[in-house]
């Protein structure tokens, strides 16, 4: 599958590795491309590599995401947008904290089908579940129950089996699992560390 990572930071680099190491083209969208180096994928404008991409990830900054994809809405038309993002102020305190980054991007792009995943874990683990030692939990939220299942698939690819999987729902369900940066951000704290992720058990 074509797969277009919009930012060039930490997540976006090790998204890019978990992805070309689970048999995906990617392609990297940049506001300066020709200034970024050491990327495991080439690089293109937004637009460019969006119009590559059959699939759109977010890795931007989670704060900011939302102004930079507003404008790309025609680029991204249709296809598949995955949000991983918490969004999040410099106090680290929810900026939409009656609401999620995932529902304001789904308002913002009607077109786009917004998939709520992989932001309740740390990026290594997101691409490789099994650095920890037992099985734990990635959830899905969104509205197109097909966009989902083509996520599903990317997961699945990167290490999460289908029983490790939890579809949350519709987006309106993101404000959950974004509020969980709380949480995430205080076990951090304790454990000293974000290797570390939730498991739920029946």
């Amino acid at each position: 599958m074509n797969i277009t990572i919009l930012g060039t930071g930490h997540m976006g680099r090790t998204l890019a590795a978990g992805l070309l190491r689970s048999g995906h083209s990617v392609v990297f969208g940049s506001r300066a491309p020709a200034e970024v180096e050491d990327l495991p994928a080439p690089a293109y404008s937004h637009a460019d590599a969006i119009a590559r991409g059959d699939i759109v990830i977010s890795a931007l900054a989670a704060a900011h995401s939302l102004d930079t994809l507003t404008p790309l809405a025609g680029a991204i038309g249709d296809r598949v947008l995955i949000d991983i993002g918490n969004a999040v102020d410099e106090r680290l305190d929810l900026i939409y904290a009656d609401s999620s980054l995932g529902e304001r991007l789904q308002r913002a792009l009607p077109r786009a089908r917004v998939v709520k995943t992989l932001n309740t874990v740390a990026g290594p683990i997101g691409v490789d579940p099994t650095l920890l030692t037992a099985p734990t939990t990635v959830f899905l939220s969104g509205d197109d129950a097909r966009a989902k299942e083509t996520v599903s698939g990317i997961l699945r690819g990167l290490g999460w089996t289908d029983d490790q999987q939890i579809d949350l729902g519709g987006i309106s369900t993101a404000r959950a699992v974004e509020h969980y940066f709380l949480l995430f951000g205080s076990l951090m704290g304790a454990l000293r560390g974000g290797q570390f992720n939730l498991s739920i058990i029946r």
